[in-house]
C-alpha cells in the first residue's frame, strides 16, 4: 500500500465471492489501493446488525500490489469495524459498499446490509458510498455501471462529504441509463410480507416476500418537471424512469420539526 495513493475500503452483504463486489474491485483498481473485507457468505437484510454474542474472525484470501482481500465471519458492519481496527494500514479515504445484487431504494435502506456498511463508515466519519443494481441474478451485468461508479468515487475522493452524510446509489435495470438524478428517499412500505406454506410434517412456516407499495404522487413530480420546475425526485421514481438514483442519506434520524412541536406538550407526569 502506497501512502501517496487513496486508500479505499470495500465491503458488501452478498459475500466475498459475489460477482458485484468483484466487478467493483476491478472498477476501483485505477483509483487507489484497495482493502476488501467482506462476509464469508451472503448477509442480505443484515442492516446495521453486529455480532455481540459470538466470536468473529477473518481470513486472508489474497494479497497483491495495491489489493488485499479478506473474508470475515461476521456481519457487514462487523467487517467494517474489524477492518478499521485490525486490517487497514491507515484510515481509508473512502468506504465503498456493493455492488449489491438488487436495489436499496426507498425504505430498503433501513434493511440493507449494503447500506449497513455505508452507515457504519459514515458514523466513523469516513466518506462512504453504497452501490446497488436492480438485478438479483448472480450473473448480473455490472459493466455499464463502470463510469458511474468510478466517477462518483472520484468526486467523493476530491470533495468529501459533509459529516453525517453518505450516498445511496441505485442503478435501474435498463438497456441504457437516461442520466443521473440526485434524489430523496421514496415514501412507501412493504405489504403482504409473508408467504405461508406447509412442511411435510404438516406444520406451517413462512417465507419472507412482499410487495412494495409506493405512497408517492409520481404523476405530480413528473408534471412539475414538465413545467420546468426542479422537484427532488423520489429514488424509486428515478429508477422506474431509467435514471441512476443518487440519494444523500443522513445518519441523524431526529425529527427536528416534531421536537419543536413537542415543546408545547405537557411532559410533567
Amino acid at each position: 500500500m502506497k501512502p501517496d495513493k487513496p486508500l479505499i475500503l470495500i465491503s458488501n452483504d452478498d459475500g466475498v465471492l459475489a460477482k458485484g463486489i468483484n466487478c467493483m474491485i476491478e472498477m476501483l483498481k485505477p483509483l487507489g489501493d484497495l482493502v476488501v473485507v467482506a462476509p464469508d457468505s451472503p448477509r442480505s437484510g443484515a442492516a446495521c446488525a453486529v455480532t455481540p454474542s459470538a466470536a468473529v474472525g477473518y481470513r486472508e484470501v489474497s494479497r497483491a500490489e495495491g489489493l488485499d482481500v479478506y473474508t470475515c465471519t461476521g456481519t457487514p458492519v462487523d467487517c467494517v469495524k474489524l477492518a478499521l481496527q485490525e486490517l487497514v494500514p491507515r484510515c481509508p479515504d473512502v468506504i465503498v459498499s456493493g455492488i449489491n445484487h438488487g436495489d436499496n431504494a426507498a425504505v430498503n435502506v433501513h434493511y440493507s446490509g449494503t447500506m449497513g456498511v455505508v452507515l457504519e463508515g459514515c458514523m466513523k466519519g469516513i466518506p462512504s458510498i453504497g452501490f446497488s443494481l436492480c438485478d438479483h441474478r448472480a450473473d448480473a451485468d455490472f459493466a455499464p455501471l463502470t463510469p458511474y461508479v468510478q466517477g462518483l468515487v472520484r468526486e467523493v475522493l476530491a470533495h468529501g462529504l459533509p459529516e453525517g452524510v453518505c450516498l445511496n446509489v441505485n442503478f435501474p435495470l435498463v438497456d441504457a441509463f437516461r442520466g443521473v438524478k440526485v434524489c430523496r428517499q421514496a415514501r412507501g412500505r412493504w405489504e403482504q410480507e409473508w408467504e405461508t406454506a406447509t412442511n411435510p410434517h404438516g406444520k406451517h412456516y413462512f417465507w419472507l416476500t412482499g410487495n412494495f407499495v409506493s405512497h408517492e404522487d409520481n404523476a405530480a413530480v413528473l408534471a412539475a418537471e414538465a413545467r420546468g420546475e426542479a422537484p427532488l425526485w423520489p429514488d424509486a421514481l428515478a429508477l422506474q424512469e431509467g435514471f441512476v438514483a443518487v440519494t444523500p442519506t443522513r445518519i441523524d434520524v431526529t425529527s427536528y420539526e416534531q421536537a419543536e412541536s413537542m415543546r408545547s406538550w405537557s411532559l410533567s407526569f
